[in-house]
C-alpha cells in the first residue's frame, strides 16, 4: 500500500465521502475535507487530524441527487445538478491533474453510480451526470495516464445507512442480488483505497462496480 501526502475528497462531510476521507486518513494521508456543512466538516477533521504520507490523490465525490422525473425538472435544477456533479469535478481535475504531473504522479478517483447504466424511472438528470463522469474517467485516463496520473472510477450500488432496528426503504432494490442487502460507505471507501494504492498500479480507466452485483448479475425477484 502506498502512503499519501495530499488527499482531496469533495463532499467529505457525510456518508460515502466521509468514509473515504477516514479510510485514507487511516492509511496515513493528510486529507483535505470539503462539503456543505461546517459542523460535520469539523467533526470529520477532528477524527482524521495529524496523519501524513507521500502521494497525491483527488476523489471527486460531491454530488446532488434530485429524484424528480424529467417533466418535473426545471432548468434551474438542471443547471445546478450539472454544476455540482460535472462542471465542478471537471475544472477541479483540470486544476489538479497538471500539478500532479509536475509533482511526479498521482491518482484521481471519480464517484459514479449504478443508475448510469441501469435505468430507473426517476432521476434521469442525476444518472446522466454520472454517465458523463464515466466518460470523463476514460478520457482522463487517456489524457493523464501517460504522464503518471492514473484515473479510475467507482460505481456504488444502493448505499444507505438504516436507523438501528429499522429497514431502509431502499433495501427493496437489493432483493434478488448476490449480496441481498444494501452496501455500506466503508465498502466504497475500501475500493477507493485500493484504486489509490500500489496494488492497482496497472489499473487505468475502469469503473469499479461496488454494488453487490446489482448491475452485473440478473436480479431474481423473490
Amino acid at each position: 500500500m502506498a502512503s499519501y501526502r495530499t488527499n482531496r475528497v469533495t463532499g467529505a462531510t457525510s456518508n460515502i465521502g466521509r468514509a473515504i476521507a477516514e479510510a485514507f486518513a487511516a492509511e496515513g494521508a493528510h486529507v483535505a475535507v470539503s462539503g456543505r456543512s461546517p459542523e460535520r466538516g469539523r467533526e470529520v477533521v477532528e477524527g482524521i487530524r495529524a496523519r501524513g504520507g507521500l502521494a497525491d490523490v483527488l476523489v471527486n465525490n460531491a454530488g446532488i441527487y434530485p429524484g424528480d422525473t424529467t417533466a418535473a425538472t426545471d432548468e434551474k435544477t438542471f443547471d445546478e445538478v450539472y454544476a455540482v456533479n460535472v462542471k465542478a469535478p471537471f475544472f477541479l481535475t483540470a486544476a489538479v491533474a497538471p500539478a500532479m504531473v509536475d509533482a511526479g504522479g498521482g491518482t484521481i478517483i471519480n464517484l459514479c453510480s449504478w443508475i448510469a447504466r441501469l435505468g430507473i424511472p426517476v432521476g434521469a438528470l442525476y444518472s446522466s451526470t454520472k454517465g458523463a463522469m464515466e466518460t470523463l474517467t476514460r478520457a482522463w485516463a487517456a489524457e493523464f495516464g501517460p504522464h503518471g496520473v492514473r484515473v479510475n472510477a467507482i460505481s456504488p450500488g444502493v448505499v444507505q445507512t438504516a436507523a438501528p432496528g429499522e429497514v431502509h426503504p431502499a433495501e427493496v432494490m437489493m432483493k434478488g442480488t448476490p449480496a441481498g442487502r444494501m452496501g455500506t460507505p466503508e465498502a466504497v471507501a475500501d475500493a477507493a483505497v485500493y484504486l489509490a494504492g500500489d496494488e492497482s498500479s496497472f489499473v487505468h480507466g475502469i469503473v469499479l462496480d461496488v454494488d453487490g452485483g446489482r448491475t452485473a448479475v440478473a436480479v431474481i425477484a423473490g
